[in-house]
């Protein structure tokens, strides 16, 4: 597959930080029109007591609204298993495009036994927009962005590159940090080295932006790298690790891991593109399958 880069497009990229995940979301801005795009959307959870609000995609919307901008897309790098998506608010404030990658379908397909949905539960990828097979090209004003499929950490993860800025998803973290788990249903250790390198093969100087950091042994939260910077110094895959090297490393490391706290909601609400479930009566009920995860 050869990709269509293009350095010397140089978007806009600004950072919103939510402490409570983890998580950054980001504002893609064409630098040539006013038109943008969010990446990874959250939306915010009071899991104790079952109540969801919107601090997070408000200050999104205050910013977009703020810089007159006009959002195009709405983009999932993968169905995420430790936030909310915001993306129906933030559609129904902003307009926009919901995309995700193709694979969705198997997502769906798994989870969808897991949490015992019933046949009013499309498995078809339908409550999206679009979705992004590898190499699928799309526009943000007069910026062309295209998506690449990396799967490992779940089937339907995808890196999305607008000029010269790729959005990793959870593929990669910051050079510390390393790389995602690949224990979740469907993920494969051998799958994320293999994706993993595939991004590294974009020129040296591509601005990667990470989906999460945890700021290890205590620095601050940082979200930017470079392809240049996670090939020497990525703890997990730099300086030319083996793929033999990154499975064993990847399968005794997820072992240890607890399970994301917020996986239950998060899958429910992810795989439908952002929106709740609702029981019979139409009122908006989560699930916890009981030794199902």
């Amino acid at each position: 597959m050869t990709y269509p880069v293009d350095l010397s497009v140089k978007p806009d990229v600004s950072a919103h930080f939510d402490e409570a995940t983890n998580t950054i979301t980001y504002i893609v801005k064409d630098p040539s029109s006013n038109h943008c795009a969010i990446i990874d959307s959250v939306m915010d959870i009071n899991y104790a007591a079952g109540r969801i609000t919107y601090d997070h995609a408000d200050a999104l919307i205050k910013e977009i609204t703020d810089r007159g901008l006009t959002l195009d897309w709405i983009i999932e790098t993968h169905v995420h298993a430790d936030h909310l998506s915001a993306a129906p608010y933030l559609q129904e404030k902003l307009g926009g495009r919901i995309g995700v990658g193709e694979k969705i379908l198997v997502v769906q397909d798994t989870f969808g036994k897991i949490f015992n949905e019933g046949t009013e539960f499309q498995r078809d990828g339908s409550q999206f927009d679009a979705l992004f097979k590898d190499g699928d090209t799309y526009t943000v004003g007069n910026m062309q962005g295209f998506a690449m499929y990396t799967p490992g950490h779940t089937p339907a993860c995808m890196v999305h590159v607008m000029g010269n800025a790729a959005f990793a998803g959870d593929t990669l973290f910051m050079p510390d940090g390393g790389s995602a788990r690949a224990d979740f249903p469907g993920g494969d250790a051998g799958q994320l080295y293999d994706s993993i390198q595939k991004v590294l093969s974009l020129p040296d100087e591509m601005r990667l932006f990470m989906c999460h950091d945890y700021g290890p042994n205590g620095r601050a939260i940082m979200w930017e790298t470079t392809v240049a910077e996670q090939k020497a110094d990525n703890i997990h895959v730099g300086g030319g690790k083996t793929r033999e090297e990154f499975i064993k490393f990847r399968t005794e490391r997820d072992k240890q891991l607890d399970v994301p706290k917020l996986i239950i909601p998060s899958l429910q609400v992810n795989m439908r593109a952002g929106e709740v479930p609702t029981d019979k009566d139409g009122n908006p009920m989560l699930k916890v399958p009981v030794n199902g995860l």
